[in-house]
Parts: structure tokens; sequence; C-alpha cells
């Protein structure tokens, strides 16, 4: 999972500058460092708490877990295909473009499926080994977090042509 999100921040700069170079906007400087902190929190907890608390791994849970990480995994990437050089960990916008409307974006009722994929992960990923704890913090901070989030998207996204 660390390399993943190594990947992810590969993209995303890389899609700031392409962002940046035409004109984007950032959007919700002030909750992204918690973001960060957060997901990188969820991370190290999954390995202190198997860790520190011996955690077991128990197949009935552990596997169905592995196969929802791999699903969140598969959605996120989907995302990040679908939106291109427009993806980011931040929320950036270019002005004057239109609203992505292919790949999972393309279902009206489900307009942010990558934040589908954060939670997922978040409930699933410490699962995998038992790690409880860790999977009831995260999700309860990652969900006042994707309070102020979305509704910080949605404004940003607002600013684009329909």
């Amino acid at each position: 999972m660390g390399v993943e999100r190594l990947a992810e921040l590969v993209v995303a700069r890389r899609n700031a500058r392409w962002s940046m170079e035409r004109g984007g906007r950032v959007y919700g400087q002030g909750h992204y460092p918690w973001m960060v902190a957060l997901h990188t929190g969820l991370l190290a907890g999954c390995l202190l708490e198997v860790y520190l608390a011996g955690r077991p791994f128990i197949p009935v849970l552990g596997w169905p877990m592995l196969v929802l990480v791999v699903a969140a995994q598969a959605l996120r990437w989907w995302c990040v295909r679908a939106l291109g050089p427009r993806w980011n960990t931040q929320v950036i916008v270019v002005p004057g473009l239109p609203l992505v409307r292919g790949g999972p974006y393309r279902f009206d009722r489900l307009r942010h499926p990558n934040y589908v994929a954060v939670v997922v992960e978040g409930v699933a990923l410490p699962l995998v080994h038992t790690a409880w704890i860790t999977a009831l913090v995260f999700t309860v901070l990652n969900a006042v977090l994707l309070a102020v989030r979305i509704r910080c998207e949605n404004a940003a996204l607002a600013t684009l042509p329909t």
C-alpha cells in the first residue's frame, strides 16, 4: 500500500503541474495537510496495531477484506484513468474545462467514486489483519474529513461549465 500511495503522489504531482500550466486553481488547502496526516496514520496504524497488539490474521475475515482492498484500488485507479491529468490528491480545478462524464463518473448518483474507494479501503485494509481500532478511528476521522472535502470539491466543481 505504501508503494501504491507513492505512485499516487507521483501522478498527482505530474497532474498538478499540468493543471497549473493551464490556469488551475487550488481549493481546500486548509484541510489537505489533515488528509495527508490521516492517510499516513492509516498505513502506520495498520502496521503498529498488528505489531503492538499482536493482531492475528483470521482467514474468514482477512481474505474478504483483502478482496475489498483490491477492489477499492481498482476503483481508485479507474477514477485516475477517467479523470486523466485532472485527477489529483488536491482539489485543483482548471477553469473552463467541463465536468468529466466518463468512467465511474458517468453514474450520476455516484458523484465521488474515488471517495467510495477511500471509505472501503479505510475499513478493509486494517481488517485484513484484524486491526479493528485503526479501522474504527480512521473511519470516524475520515467521515469528518470527507464532509469537509466533499463540500470543498462540490464548490470547486460548481465553477466549471456543465
